[in-house]
């Protein structure tokens, strides 16, 4: 499937997009707490997509081989990687820590991303999981430059996860996107320099380090979604989407009240 490039309209629309699915992530943040159910916060989803105008992307996405995603958010809890699917009888307790994952459709085009979030205090280890996880979201964005590759991305998040004795999962990997929340290319967190295809002007991207304290070896659960890491180690994940300009990338899903500067 060739890489669709998109225009500064198609840009511009993305840039909304970004925004919706920024203001809800932060939102959601500052709802987590212990006690709190993830069906609760897939609720509090629900109702601000439809205040911000959007339509929630995974509500009833379906990728082949995998049944209808049944919520708006993937809630991911400890070992948990990726596409954890909200329950009420998944309550949160302090010391938990949670991705959630939220997209959202503005006008055709979609805004991804995804943020690791302490439940209460948390431990050295977690607090260092999710520091070196969104460390590694920004060195790859700062790879992200025309006339750089894929591997240069990807070797940006890898060479600084495992630097810090921690796992950079394989099995999954970021994304293009735009008016499909999958498109091509691929955006692997590991990769060998100057290898792999070329970034141009006008690609968009998801990038999505998900990172493990321990193995890097995934299992899946029977649900047809949840990821988890294969010796139950602790999982993070942090995800922007980029728009790759001529004078490098824009973080379409900045957000400072959630990110900071």
């Amino acid at each position: 499937m060739a890489i669709r490039i998109k225009n500064k309209s198609e840009i511009e629309t993305m840039r909304r997009s970004g925004k919706a699915a920024s203001i809800l992530l932060q939102r959601l943040g500052e709802a987590i707490r212990p006690g709190i159910s993830t069906f609760e916060l897939d609720q509090i989803s629900r109702k601000l997509i439809k205040e911000l105008g959007g339509i929630p992307s995974f509500l009833g996405y379906r990728p082949p081989n995998h049944p209808p995603y049944p919520a708006t958010i993937c809630s991911s809890i400890n070992e948990e990687i990726v596409h954890g699917i909200p329950s009420k009888d998944r309550v949160l307790n302090e010391g938990d820590i949670i991705g959630i994952d939220v997209a959202v459709i503005i006008d055709s085009y979609h805004g991804d991303n995804a943020f690791t979030f302490p439940v209460g205090r948390i431990s050295p280890e977690a607090q260092k999981l999710i520091d070196v996880t969104k460390t590694s979201l920004y060195r790859a964005i700062g790879a992200v430059k025309p006339g750089n590759r894929i591997g240069d991305v990807g070797f940006a998040v890898q060479s600084y996860v495992e630097e810090r004795g921690l796992s950079v999962i394989r099995e999954l990997c970021g994304h293009g996107i735009g008016q499909k929340l999958w498109e091509e290319p691929q955006v692997p967190n590991y990769g060998v320099p100057g290898r792999g295809i070329r970034l141009k002007p006008g690609m968009v991207i998801a990038i999505e380090p998900m990172v493990s304290a321990g193995t890097h070896e995934v299992k899946f659960l029977d649900d047809g979604w949840t990821s988890i890491t294969a010796d139950h180690s602790l999982s993070a994940h942090f995800e922007h989407t980029i728009a790759i300009l001529s004078d490098g990338p824009e973080i379409l899903t900045h957000n400072k009240a959630l990110w900071g500067e």
